[in-house]
């Protein structure tokens, strides 16, 4: 193995380790997942249709998961949106190198389809968009899972892919510039804060 890959794998172990409850983020420096997401640019631009070949999931998963990180933030027309900032390449890049994200992104989609073929008829792909939004309300909330202890694995699913897709997002370029974010800089004059507005 050269040194190369074993640099690439070392960053995906740092992203992806000690990570089982919330954010990324809170767990790892901007730095890694900046380099995760030049991991996958670099890999996009080796090959000739300049697409992304999923490492984890089947390609039905991986649509799921497109369309789910476009739910979760979609494009707005100024900036782009997760699938614009590449969140579906860097979850799956990180899934392919974390046993815990494997099982619990790869069980929730197959409960998210098995929960959807048994309401409705259909995988979650195939549902029609009322049917998509009325089982992302179902498991966008904790409380649900109160009154619906059968919609907790989807619920604990579809949090740990927000978190995610939030993750992805904001440590992209896109992201970063949807923030505003210009970066470390120095003020030559430091005005002091806002006025107050009078209430």
């Amino acid at each position: 193995m050269d040194s190369i890959s074993v640099s690439r794998r070392d960053v995906l172990k740092a992203l992806t380790m000690g990570v089982t409850a919330g954010s990324v983020l809170r767990v790892i420096p901007a730095q890694a997942a900046d380099m995760a997401h030049r991991m996958v640019q670099a890999e996009k631009a080796a090959t000739p249709d300049r697409a992304y070949k999923p490492k984890f999931f089947s390609q039905h998963q991986y649509k799921t998961l497109e369309a789910l990180c476009e739910a979760i933030i979609p494009a707005d027309g100024k900036v782009g949106g997760a699938i614009e900032a590449g969140a579906p390449e860097f979850i799956d890049l990180l899934t392919s190198e974390n046993a815990d994200y494997q099982l619990r992104l790869g069980g929730g989609m197959m409960w998210l389809d098995a929960t959807c073929t048994g309401r409705y008829g259909n995988t979650y792909l195939e549902c029609d968009v009322e049917q998509k939004k009325q089982i992302l309300d179902l498991i966008a909330y904790r409380k649900n899972g109160r009154a619906d202890p059968s919609l907790n694995q989807g619920i604990g699913f579809f949090s740990f892919l927000r978190n995610l897709t939030a993750d992805g997002y904001f440590t992209s370029e896109i992201g970063i510039k949807d923030l505003g974010y210009v970066g470390n800089s120095y003020l030559r004059d430091f005005p002091g804060c806002p006025p107050l507005p009078q209430t």
